[in-house]
């Protein structure tokens, strides 16, 4: 059994470097926003159709899909914001989760309507493909998309640190109105970080779909993990929305090698509880005062 550990835990370092992908999307739009965004999962499966249509229409490889796929899906989160979210929520936070919660049962059931259930996947030479690392073979596709998550996060933590546009979310997410009175476009910034929290779940989607699968249902497995992701390392924080989405992909793929791979998001769960019994803040959130 202990052979099977390490790999193991490369395994689920993969996994868990997607589910940092999608939750660091989700703790931008909390941290600027203030806001849980409810239609995180219905994007990704959406994002997951596109990808998926792109290579059966088109025949482009997933990963070279991702110059078109992000930007578009930029464009549809920055839509959302300013021309669904921002005029029906009325400025109010719980009438967004209202807005954003119907956003995602629209497009769960249009997508439901439109490409009903059928268990939809792609087939591409390298899927099988094995990478060697000390006593793990990990799939070469599940390789790729933990070195794209790390550097897709590293580029957004860049921007939110060192561009005019970061400095601008920054000061919207620490002082709203002290960023109005100095000259800063509020409802482009929202719209601005809806984007970037979407264009990550686009390239979530091209890291996917090479070993995965899409439904309209797939996305709520993921929002859930995503949701647990954010909470775990602290509301807001991207360090722990990274860190905790690497461990609980750890966690899953631990509990699912001892306790089988059905019951693998038990753990998941579990160590939810029981840091937020001890640290309810989160691993790197901060204490209210």
């Amino acid at each position: 059994m202990s052979s099977l550990i390490l790999p193991a835990i490369l395994g689920g370092l993969t996994t868990g470097a997607i589910y940092a992908l999608i939750a660091l999307g989700l703790t931008l739009i909390y941290g600027v926003l203030h806001i849980i965004n409810f239609a995180h999962g219905s994007l990704l499966m959406l994002a997951l159709y596109g990808v998926y249509f792109l290579h059966l229409f088109f025949g482009l490889d997933p990963y070279l899909a991702i110059p078109i796929v992000v930007p578009l899906f930029f464009l549809l989160g920055y839509g959302i914001q300013r021309g669904i979210i921002a005029p029906f929520s009325g400025g109010k936070e719980q009438n967004v989760l209202l807005v954003t919660l119907a956003l995602s049962m629209i497009i769960d059931n249009l997508a439901l309507y439109f490409w009903t259930s059928n268990t939809r996947t792609i087939s591409l030479p390298y899927a099988y493909e094995m990478v060697e690392i000390g006593p793990a073979f990990i799939p070469l596709p599940r390789v790729i998309a933990f070195f794209a998550s790390m550097l897709c996060a590293l580029i957004l933590w860049l921007v939110i640190s060192r561009t005019r546009i970061g400095k601008a979310i920054r000061a919207v997410a620490v002082e709203r109105r002290g960023a109005e009175l100095v000259g800063i476009d509020v409802q482009n910034t929202y719209a601005v970080c809806f984007g970037i929290g979407t264009a990550c779940v686009a390239v979530a989607a091209c890291l996917l779909i090479p070993t995965f699968y899409v439904t309209p249902q797939v996305g709520y497995a993921f929002v859930l993990i995503a949701f647990t992701t954010v909470v775990l390392g602290g509301m807001g924080s991207f360090l722990g929305a990274l860190v905790s989405g690497l461990l609980l992909g750890v966690i899953e793929a631990l509990c699912g090698l001892f306790l089988g791979e059905s019951l693998g998001q038990i753990g998941i769960f579990l160590a939810f509880i029981l840091i937020l019994l001890f640290r309810p803040s989160g691993l790197f959130g901060r204490r209210a005062a």
